[in-house]
């Protein structure tokens, strides 16, 4: 019998605000079979001195050599068979785990930043990613999820025109997205929902969330053979404690 699967994404912008701020009362709500996190902002020591409270779920973590920088984990309720962390990944950047009917590869991808300082980096960051992917798609199909710091469309933030060039709106950084659904990778929310436009994150200036001035750059991709499975995608824009949204889909598996 099929069984279905919520999966969640969300950059928290470091774990111990978003705990502060509802990151638990939001897990207990939600109930999410597996969810990945980025931008934790923590490391194993400091992290031995904290009191999280995520009842009922595994705990992987996986952080930056630089102290309260980038970093991912993922909490699940179901135990991996194999835990991946990449000895290429200096910033906790990917976090994989090994579930019998696919890989759950959760990541913060760079930015870029506002002068473009960091586009080389990200770009050569998503060359060995989409190879990683790719590899382990060798043996099953993935499920990937995370900030990817990238609007694709136009259509996935408020002032296309206005951020032409910008970090995160640049033409290479979109053709790498490109990249990544020509390699058969599914974009499960416009798989589900079209052209919809809904953003998952935005500045903390000028009150733009309330005006809901954002871009939809946290997303979940899946591996072409799992695109019948997609029963569903979200955007849940009304939760708050970050200044991203928590994602997520529906996998009948």
């Amino acid at each position: 019998m099929a069984t279905k699967l919520k999966i969640c994404s969300w950059n928290v912008n470091g774990i111990r605000a978003a705990v502060k701020n509802g990151f638990g009362e939001w897990l207990k709500e939600e109930k999410p079979d597996i969810v990945g996190l980025q931008e934790i902002k923590i490391n194993d020591e400091a992290r031995a001195k904290e009191e999280f409270d995520f009842a009922g779920y595994n705990e992987y973590w996986h952080h930056a050599k630089r102290p309260g920088y980038s970093g991912t984990a993922i909490l699940s309720k179901i135990e991996p068979i194999s835990v991946l962390r990449g000895d290429w990944d200096e910033e906790g950047r990917v976090l994989t785990l090994e579930f019998g009917d696919f890989y759950f590869v959760n990541t913060y991808f760079p930015n870029s930043n506002h002068e473009l300082t960091r586009l080389d980096f990200k770009e050569e960051f998503n060359k060995n990613w989409l190879a990683y992917v790719k590899k382990l798609e060798e043996k099953k199909p993935v499920v990937t999820c995370g900030d990817f710091n990238v609007a694709h469309e136009a259509i996935d933030l408020a002032n296309p025109k206005e951020n032409e060039g910008n970090a995160g709106f640049t033409e290479q950084e979109r053709k790498w997205l490109d990249k990544f659904l020509k390699n058969n990778l599914i974009d499960t929310f416009r798989f589900i929902h079209g052209d919809k436009a809904q953003y998952s994150w935005w500045s903390y200036r000028a009150n733009v969330r309330a005006r809901n001035i954002g871009w939809r750059i946290d997303y979940f991709l899946v591996s072409e053979k799992l695109k019948k499975k997609i029963k569903d995608a979200f955007i849940h824009d009304t939760v708050l404690g970050s200044d991203h949204a928590p994602v997520g889909i529906i996998l009948e598996i």
